[in-house]
């Protein structure tokens, strides 16, 4: 009997992909990787038919614990009389697994995979066992061996070259966030205006989404999941940090991403406002939090040598944590979460909302490009710099095209339809860049598509005077982020 897929929300691609390797004959590797609660065992468990899939999740324990585990976990699930004192070594249970169920086919899941070695040499020594006795399987018959896990970096090396898995995988699948549009499933009798403030406040995981009641509106769900002490989500955004591998001082990698939540997005200001010393422990860290997901580099095109890396953090669940929960811990302690919710959040809402709405033009365009016969993007990135006079200039969306052009762009979650004065303020940005010497401005005012995303819309002058550059201009608001293919 196969596992139930109704309830998966876009992965046919993913699930597609899975279900094929189990077609063919022969013995398979498959490497699946993605953050923590993305879907990823979810996803694992209704890919093949129950029958014919033994899945194993490794615990935060010693390799010989979890190796004993996985035998007597598999005498359970297969019937067989299986002992792990006879299955001393890695080598010999992979063997078992390679025959167990013979001449069945078998889809076997090592979940959590990271923690069947001690460190990176442990796991690796396990990879090198999977290799030397997958040299030796003769079976025609399907079978297919998962390896899957949230400590991305560490499981992407195992299959980099020189390692021992170099070569040997089929498939390498990475199992990424929803993008605004599919994680609106959740909630389809939200507003889109709510529905995209939801996904500024959650992001495209997939288990934050599931916590939600379709039936109760944005705010009471966050009353109630995220600001109320006792919530689910607070409780799991709360530990976060502690519960990823390699992450050796919450207490200090918390610190950060307040810091960069806060608006700290460089090493010295992230220094400041944490108290850590701005040296080589500090980039570790952050080098760190980007590996792990939790933090990103900020794609600043044209950034010179000498210029600030930026930061920003990855997952607005957790920005979301930083900036509306831990500040008023104390406040959360004594006040009603909805009282909370009118009086902090509500009034910042939109302002919070102005940097992951950014987001949501590059998800909407790559989703869209296809059926709307859009140039396709090579690269999205923004620009944050200084003009001859020393004014600053952003630019929300600067991306290169695969045709050699460049589209620039400006997002506005604004509450009313944006007028021409936008669209003015945009173009005067993109000249003095250009007289700044930033050459891909130059390229961008030669012709360059110009994408505008507004939450509400656009005042009739604003759609008069992108119609006098003819097919240039894009306009988008929240009816085309979630507007069906």
């Amino acid at each position: 009997m196969p596992h139930s897929r109704s309830d998966i929300i876009d992965r046919e691609e993913e699930l597609q992909t899975l279900a094929g390797l189990l077609d063919g004959p022969g013995a398979k590797l498959a490497l699946v990787t993605g953050r923590r609660r993305v879907g990823k065992t979810y996803l694992l468990a209704r890919a093949w038919p129950e029958e014919s899939t033994f899945i194993f999740t490794a615990t935060q324990t010693t390799p010989e614990q979890n190796r004993r585990q996985l035998v007597e976990d598999l005498a359970d699930w297969s019937g067989e009389d299986l002992r792990p004192e006879d299955y001393p070594t890695w080598r010999s249970v992979f063997d078992l697994l390679w025959r167990v169920r013979s001449p069945e086919p078998l889809v076997v899941v090592l979940d959590e995979f990271q923690y069947l070695g001690a460190g990176g040499s442990g796991l690796a020594e396990v990879a090198s066992a999977i290799n030397a006795t997958f040299e030796r399987v003769k079976a025609a018959r399907p079978f297919v061996l998962v390896m899957s896990g949230s400590a991305v970096s560490t499981m992407e090396s195992l299959a980099a070259g020189g390692a021992p898995l170099y070569g040997r995988l089929t498939t390498h699948l990475r199992v990424r966030p929803l993008t605004p549009y599919d994680a609106a499933a959740f909630v389809r009798d939200w507003g889109l205006r709510e529905r995209a403030a939801g996904y500024g406040v959650l992001g495209g995981t997939p288990a934050y989404w599931a916590t939600l009641s379709p039936y109760l509106d944005l705010r009471s769900n966050v009353a109630r999941h995220l600001l109320s002490p006792q919530g689910t989500l607070r409780i799991q955004l709360e530990s976060l940090i502690a519960q990823e591998e390699g992450l050796g001082d919450p207490a200090a990698y918390n610190a950060i991403v307040r810091a960069v939540a806060a608006g700290a997005t460089t090493r010295p200001r992230i220094a400041d406002s944490t108290g850590l010393k701005a040296d080589a422990s500090l980039v570790r860290r952050l080098d760190r939090l980007v590996e792990v997901g939790l933090l990103e580099v900020v794609d600043v095109i044209g950034r010179g040598a000498k210029e600030p890396v930026r930061y920003r953090v990855a997952d607005p669940a957790l920005r979301f944590f930083h900036v509306f929960v831990t500040p008023y811990a104390s406040l959360l302690e004594r006040a009603d979460p909805l009282d909370v919710y009118d009086q902090v959040v509500a009034p910042r809402l939109d302002t919070y909302m102005g940097l992951e709405f950014e987001r949501f033009a590059r998800f909407t365009y790559d989703r869209l490009a296809v059926t709307r016969g859009l140039p396709l993007v090579q690269r999205w990135s923004r620009w944050e710099g200084r003009d001859r006079d020393g004014r600053s200039i952003e630019v929300d969306v600067v991306a290169p095209m695969v045709d050699g052009g460049v589209m620039t762009g400006s997002v506005k979650f604004s509450r009313a339809p944006v007028g021409s004065q936008v669209f003015y303020d945009h173009l005067d940005a993109l000249r003095r860049a250009a007289d700044a010497g930033q050459r891909w401005a130059h390229e961008a005012l030669n012709g360059g598509p110009i994408l505008f995303l507004s939450a509400a819309g656009f005042e009739e002058r604003f759609v008069d005077t992108a119609r006098g550059y003819g097919g240039r201009v894009i306009t988008w608001s929240l009816e085309d982020v979630y507007a069906a293919q």
